[in-house]
């Protein structure tokens, strides 16, 4: 997988449910990756820099390898997992020691004799050192390190990490830090596409795509360069309504869904173009607004829409300008994840609202249009008992970007109405092509010293 630095990949496998995933969020020092009592939770390639010895590797944590998965949605999840497998430098090997032995171990154990990388035997779910007894039963898989570790309590995980990364080769002179770039959610229902929308826009099969609904769960992010800008690509799972999430693991991925839009610096709202736009995919481009994403709304499986009729392509437009008319500032394209059409237009919306979101305007300048915009419109008069008083905006302020933020200095900041925020709002975006972004506008009273 790309690696901003060129860093060495450490990979972490094995069979399903003994603690990889675990394991990797102990390293990583947070809860990147999704983690349940009952196995397949992991699916995508999940990625985190970590720092090793004073030394920086990637670490990818992988779905459990499964000899026996040969089709469908286990066959795409296994292929996810080899591919790390194939691009690490080194890998540890996950065993449950409290399992014991199992002919999934010893399969694998085959499979990782025949890798040219070094390899480190975990033996996991050995908390304490009385039950370092169940190392014997590993030994015959061969391996010459072989590590009892808790990846639940710490115990020993850290040490086998630093033994296995010590034997990669020496790097050269650290790089300089990786451009972040834009940060891009993509964000949806389920089954809307967004799998493979990202696959499309990376030219490479990246993540998991199924039919079935609900197939990611974790947050992939992918980085990617297009004309010289660099953007990483969050795959998320597709949120649904809270009162339908009946599982832990679902309840989780929306979870991680939202704290990627938070990190976001663009979400791309996929909508099901066959579906049309519902009021969930309005709670999810809300839900995008609130956290401060400039938006990009992307009308999928345009293809199957424009093969019914015209009538029904225009009708699907009328019905997304009416569900997500509070988001009329965001631009919406037709896209095919399947075919590609549209897809190109994506990346330089993306620039162009991310822009937006971060552009800032000079206080003198920000004042001279606020003296012209309310010399064209005033606001209502504010009502003080049975008199009125006209209401005076002194100056403003920008506060803040991503969004771009404002404070508005009146004489009566309480007696301004919503539709004259709203009207202030509007202006704001003519003025300085603000499309795509939400906006803060705060009202504050005359500060007096």
């Amino acid at each position: 997988m790309p690696s901003p630095r060129e860093l060495p990949i450490v990979a972490i496998v094995g069979r399903p449910n003994v603690g990889k995933s675990t394991l990797f969020n102990r390293y990583a020092r947070t809860r990147r990756a999704l983690v349940a009592n009952h196995p397949g939770i992991t699916r995508d390639r999940i990625a985190e820099e970590v720092e090793v010895e004073g030394r920086s590797v990637l670490l990818v944590d992988t779905a459990g390898l499964d000899p026996a998965a040969d089709a469908g949605l286990p066959a795409a999840i296994q292929a996810q997992a080899h591919a790390a497998l194939e691009e690490a430098d080194a890998i540890l090997f996950l065993v449950d020691g409290r399992a014991g032995r199992l002919p999934a171990d010893e399969a694998l154990a085959r499979l990782l004799h025949r890798a040219p990388q070094p390899v480190s035997l975990l033996v996991n779910k050995l908390d304490l050192v009385q039950h370092d007894s169940e190392l014997a039963d590993f030994f015959s898989l061969g391996f010459e390190r072989c590590h009892p570790v808790s990846a639940e309590h710490g115990r020993g995980a850290w040490d086998a990490f630093e033994t296995l990364v010590a034997l990669l080769p020496a790097g050269g002179e650290p790089a300089p830090a990786a451009e972040t770039g834009v940060r891009v959610a993509v964000v949806g229902r389920p089954n809307a596409g967004k799998s493979s929308l990202v696959n499309r826009l990376c030219g490479a099969q990246r993540v998991v795509v199924s039919d079935v609904p609900g197939t990611t769960r974790d947050a992939v992010d992918t980085r990617i360069e297009r004309d010289g800008q660099v953007f990483t690509l969050v795959d998320t799972a597709g949120l649904r309504r809270s009162g339908r999430r009946d599982r832990t693991a679902e309840r989780g991925s929306a979870l991680m869904t939202v704290r990627s839009l938070e990190r976001a610096d663009v979400a791309l709202i996929v909508v099901d173009g066959q579906d049309g736009a519902t009021d969930q995919d309005a709670r999810i481009c809300a839900l995008a607004f609130e956290r401060g994403c400039a938006c990009v709304i992307l009308a999928n499986k345009w293809d199957l829409v424009a093969a019914d009729a015209s009538e029904r392509g225009q009708r699907v437009r009328e019905e997304l300008d009416r569900t997500l008319r509070f988001a009329g500032h965001a631009p919406v394209i037709q896209v095919s994840a399947k075919t590609g059409s549209g897809v190109q237009r994506i990346f330089p919306l993306v620039e162009k609202v991310s822009r937006a979101g971060e552009l800032r305007i000079p206080t003198a300048e920000l004042n001279r249009w606020l003296e012209r915009t309310v010399a064209r419109h005033e606001p209502a008069m504010a009502q003080r008992g049975t008199r009125k008083k006209p209401v005076k905006f002194l100056y403003a302020t920008q506060v803040g970007v991503r969004p771009p933020s404002f404070t508005f200095f009146c004489n009566a900041p309480n007696e301004i109405q919503d539709s004259y925020k709203r009207f202030l709002e509007n202006r704001l975006r003519e003025e300085y092509d603000l499309q795509g972004t939400p906006l803060r506008l705060f009202l504050r009273a005359r500060r007096r010293d």
